[in-house]
């Protein structure tokens, strides 16, 4: 093995060391023991087990330990609810020596190996959580258990930016096949790291049993002995490794270059070791992994992959700004004004969150019935799915009201407003509400670009008036734009927050500055891109000059999946703000006026193409850009107004507008939501006189 335990020590001084201890078990059945090595780092479930040089090193004793004991079989589980979820990261980001990344690297291939080519039956017991290369030793034995209860297994690394590199490309697709192995390594990842269920698994064969979780481990053991007796045969599935092979990598190249346009170097790797896998050469594959993961560990896009990720969970966790918690409010009931799609989505969130009586309003009865009934019928998919209980379902629509009198409110204690996005409208509103409420009811707004010092400015208590502005689809999107308007309290913005974490939203604390944080940068670019369609750039050339960042959409698609109303409105209100920096499209506004929803058409092939009608309407210049010098003016478009928004406290530092584009836009982890991108491509220097982050921060640090 590469590293020795002074050596690990040394590379990962703070490692949160996951150690391996070696028991021998009796099984019935087996006249030899059996070596269990259970994997502990000595933290709760909220701390998982991860591995780093030391953990590695403590792994390799224990295989030694449990190899001289010759016993039955060897197996591996984990402490309480988890087995494994991978690389120490937090290690990774500080490492400057290419020496040191190849020996992790290299490190995890050796220990992980002795299990798969050990003459003795090698198992995982994968009692709980696996992700990344808790999953590769798991694949490195012979045979794998799962608890039916297990929360997470998946293999992330795409996601991040990397590739699964301790074995994890060359073992699962000669387990369960190359097709299915692009969905795990790949599709998966690159859908917003999706995860896989139990179920899942097993179908997939991922795992040979799967087994209750009150004696998960008994069970486990008494099949192993079944396998070592000769009893049982776990079945494994005939490779293809002609016809298929090759679909399964057209697959994968189509997955990567429609979502990533060669931006993530992680992914490209990905689908050339799982090509190299075809061959089933573990020296070969186990060689090229090692080389592809000690240069990947020193490459800014890795960096930066690691930066999104502690965003997301650290910073998100405990967000910039955000007052004492126990100055929060308790919320028993909650109030919606509106009764549309977006209010619907909302009673639908609040309520499965919250479980508290849930109300929403609107001017007719019609549509409050049509809200409520949303709401009802979601619900019971969920039951469909077997995602609640019967008797889940009926206490939620239980909850569930709807009321045409806003005395409906009068015991609530969280009201937001989702109503027509017209600040008259909403003050009005608000209004209303201040008839009914208690002084001490919170009134949120989902506004996505108005005042919340203007919405509150005409009322009795505008201290408790606060910004909540979700992103669409509800349910799917993670981050919550929290607004403090000039005279929003603490009391009312602490309260705000709790409710954001239990709904399970990512909250980030926001000044009052027009459409705030995500809207403002999505704008800003969309704005460059229209303006130069206006100056006569081809539709298809401005819409792909920005794939080199590999965004989840182009900007022409986002406009139609926004709405082009929504985006005219917003950028009109942008106009108003700012008139030097957003510009509004007079074709835009003809392009509403006229009805249409998108540029795009797409014929039964799915060929994508200009809609004629608008073609037709839209008036252009006689100066196109290239893709190349729209996505600089884009991008520098993108780094001015980020400097501004710092300089005007729109959020405490850069890492909140990245949290921001990750959970609101679903930019990138490679990227590091945008600053890093910028910094690294030379753009934040050229614009504005100097990078965003520090040297190192989502960067490879100088040695």
């Amino acid at each position: 093995m590469t590293f020795t335990a002074e050596e690990a020590k040394a590379a990962f001084p703070d490692e949160v060391v996951t150690t391996a201890v070696t028991n021998l078990v009796k099984v019935p059945g087996l006249a030899k023991p059996v070596a269990l090595i259970t994997l502990d780092n000595g933290h709760d479930h909220t701390r998982p087990s991860t591995f780093g040089p030391q953990g590695l090193v403590s792994l390799n004793a224990a295989l030694d330990q449990a190899f001289a004991a010759e016993p039955a079989a060897i197996a591996v589980t984990g402490k309480p609810f988890i087995f494994a979820v991978g690389a120490d990261l937090s290690g990774v980001e500080a490492v400057a020596d290419p020496k040191l990344a190849r020996e992790i690297a290299q490190t995890g291939h050796d220990v992980f190996r002795r299990l798969t080519e050990s003459k003795i039956p090698t198992f995982g017991f994968v009692n709980g959580a696996v992700m990344g290369g808790g999953l590769e030793l798991a694949l490195s034995c012979h045979y794998r258990t799962l608890s039916e209860s297990t929360a997470a297994i998946a293999f992330p690394e795409v996601f991040l930016g990397l590739f699964p590199g301790w074995g994890g490309t060359q073992l699962l697709p000669n387990l369960i096949g190359p097709d299915a192995a692009v969905t795990v390594i790949i599709e998966n990842a690159l859908a917003q790291n999706k995860m896989l269920n139990v179920k899942k698994a097993a179908e997939l064969g991922i795992v040979d049993e799967v087994f209750g979780s009150a004696d998960y481990l008994e069970q486990s053991l008494l099949w192993l002995s079944k396998v070592v007796r000769g009893e049982v045969t776990p079945a494994r599935r005939e490779i293809d490794r002609g016809e298929e092979w090759d679909k399964a990598v057209a697959r994968a190249k189509s997955i990567v270059d429609g979502r990533t346009h060669g931006a993530s170097p992680g992914a490209t790797k990905a689908v050339e070791l799982l090509e190299l896998a075809r061959a089933n050469d573990l020296d070969r594959g186990y060689a090229a992994e090692t080389d592809g993961l000690a240069e990947l560990l020193m490459s800014d896009e890795l960096r930066a992959g690691l930066y999104s990720f502690n965003l997301v969970n650290k910073r998100a966790k405990r967000p910039a700004g955000a007052p004492d918690k126990s100055l929060a409010r308790k919320v028993n009931k909650v109030g919606i004004v509106g009764a549309g799609l977006m209010a619907s989505q909302l009673a639908l969130l609040f309520v499965r969150r919250l479980k508290v009586p849930v109300v929403l309003t609107d001017v007719d009865q019609a549509r409050v019935d049509k809200g409520v009934g949303y709401v009802h019928d979601e619900i019971d998919k969920l039951l469909d799915r077997k995602r609640l209980s019967p008797d889940g379902a009926n206490r939620l629509k239980a909850l569930v009201s709807g009321s045409l009198d806003k005395a409906a409110f009068a015991d609530a204690d969280f009201v937001i407003e989702a109503v027509f996005e017209e600040l008259g409208v909403k003050q009005q509103v608000f209004a209303e509400l201040e008839q009914h409420v208690s002084p001490e009811a919170i009134l949120a707004t989902n506004t996505s670009s108005l005042s919340i010092s203007a919405m509150a400015s005409k009322l009795q208590h505008p201290e408790r008036v606060v910004g909540f502005h979700f992103f669409n689809p509800v349910a799917v999107l993670p981050l919550l734009e929290i607004v403090r308007g000039e005279k929003t309290d603490d009391a009312a913005l602490a309260t705000a927050f709790s409710v954001g974490k239990q709904l399970k939203k990512s909250s980030v604390l926001v000044k009052d500055a027009t459409a705030f944080v995500v809207n403002r940068l999505l704008l800003r670019f969309l704005g460059e891109v229209l303006v130069a369609v206006d100056e006569g750039t081809p539709f298809e050339v401005a819409d792909s000059a920005l794939e080199p960042l590999g965004l989840p959409m182009t900007p022409l698609t986002l406009m139609q999946l926004v709405g082009p109303a929504i985006a005219l409105h917003v950028g009109e209100t942008l106009h108003g703000s700012f008139p030097d920096r957003f510009t509004v499209s007079e074709n835009l506004a003809k392009f509403v006026q006229a009805g249409k929803k998108g540029v795009w058409t797409w014929d039964s092939a799915g060929n994508q193409s200009i809609d004629p009608e608008v073609a037709e309407l839209w008036t252009r210049g006689d100066s196109p850009s290239t893709a190349e010098q729209l996505r600089e003016r884009a991008l520098a478009a993108i780094a001015e107004e980020i400097r501004i928004m710092l300089d005007e406290g729109v959020v405490a530092e850069a890492q909140d507008i990245d949290l921001c584009l990750i959970l609101g836009a679903g930019w990138p982890f490679w990227n590091g939501g945008i600053t890093p991108y910028l910094d690294r491509s030379g753009v934040s220097e050229r614009v504005n006189g100097k990078p965003f982050l520090a040297p190192g921060v989502a960067s490879v640090p100088t040695a």
